[in-house]
């Protein structure tokens, strides 16, 4: 028996050393970023110390898949909603359930079903409840998802079509959502679960973003480059900033000096001054940028190139691209993990 196992090692020596070498890196080599690639179905993890993709994970979807991504508060379960097989507000199939992967094993570990149809799309991690909060956009709602049980707790109305982007407040009080076709903001009162307010932008918005001192909310006009910044305290526009062209997701930097957005039309990323509200740095990038994140550093930004299988990586020092990572097709959603 001992003799018959040494063989079989033998035999698959290599393949036992590269399982164990992947297995190794992914549990104890550092943090992470990682890249939902839309194209392919898979997700990217990403070494930003070298800036190569060191390891790839199949969603396992055949007709679906997923756009977004949020990590857990253990860093290593990644919550991924299967949005369907088209963009928002086009005809498709409707997604019904969201996956999660433990990215160190490289395996799915769980799902939550929604029991319909829902095109669930962002999900956020409330650290103040402890939830998971994900857009339903058929629903017209906010599913609230218990992250350790993998179970629904609970749901927040929009009471808005296209719910499509969620951003909550650093204390977990107050969340908003970009209603994309409605050109509109839901203010949601998280404890309450109940919508408070609803706020016209334009005819089409999209994305959703707030300020570090949670003190503004900023979401991409769709008809003009502009991008309406909201007020927290009177939830109403209190100014809008002009962009180099239509501005789409939009990230701040954690020491709140900057906020900033990509322009997928113009290949830029817009670097606003969270002080003005003015745009002061346009930054040249690969084309169609969309989802931005800010690494918790503050050094660097990433930004995904949803047309060029690329990653684009800004020195926020010297406010230029400094590498691309290559990942796979049409990458979207950004989380960093630990």
């Amino acid at each position: 028996m001992l003799l018959s196992m040494n063989t079989v090692l033998v035999a698959g020596w290599l393949v036992a050393i590269a399982m164990v070498t992947v297995g190794r890196s992914q549990e104890h080599h550092g943090a992470r970023l990682l890249v939902v690639n839309q194209g392919d179905k898979t997700l990217s993890v990403v070494d930003p110390e070298t800036n190569k993709e060191v390891a790839v994970i199949d969603e396992h979807q055949t007709t679906m898949h997923g756009h977004e991504i949020a990590v857990g508060s253990d860093q290593h379960l990644v919550f991924m909603p299967i949005y369907g097989n088209v963009g928002v507000g086009s005809p498709g199939l409707d997604g019904t359930d969201m996956i999660v992967i433990d990215w160190t094993t490289e395996k799915i570990v769980g799902r939550v079903d929604f029991g319909h149809g829902v095109r669930p799309h962002c999900a956020v991690f409330n650290k103040a409840t402890g939830m998971m909060y994900i857009t339903t956009e058929l629903d017209n709602s906010i599913t609230i998802v218990d992250p350790k049980t993998f179970k629904i707790v609970g749901s927040i109305p929009t009471t808005q079509t296209e719910s499509h982007m969620l951003a909550i407040t650093r204390n977990g009080k107050w969340g908003y959502t970009a209603n994309v076709s409605e050109g509109t903001v839901s203010v949601l009162d998280i404890k309450a679960r109940k919508t408070v307010a609803v706020i016209p932008i334009s005819k089409v918005t999209q994305r959703i973003a707030l300020s570090p001192d949670d003190k503004w909310v900023f979401t991409s006009d769709q008809t003009q480059p502009r991008m309406a910044a909201i007020s927290t305290k009177t939830n109403k526009i209190e100014k809008w900033i002009d962009l180099p062209g239509n501005g789409y997701g939009a990230a701040a930097t954690p020491d709140g000096k900057w906020l900033l957005v990509p322009i997928p039309a113009k290949a830029l990323v817009a670097a606003v001054d969270l002080k003005t509200l003015e745009v002061t740095h346009t930054i040249p990038v690969e084309k169609a940028p969309q989802e931005m994140l800010v690494r918790p550093d503050g050094k660097f930004a990433y930004v995904a190139s949803s047309s060029t299988k690329k990653v684009c990586v800004i020195d926020l020092s010297q406010w230029k691209m400094t590498a691309t990572i290559d990942v796979g097709n049409g990458p979207d959603g950004l989380a960093w993990a630990n």
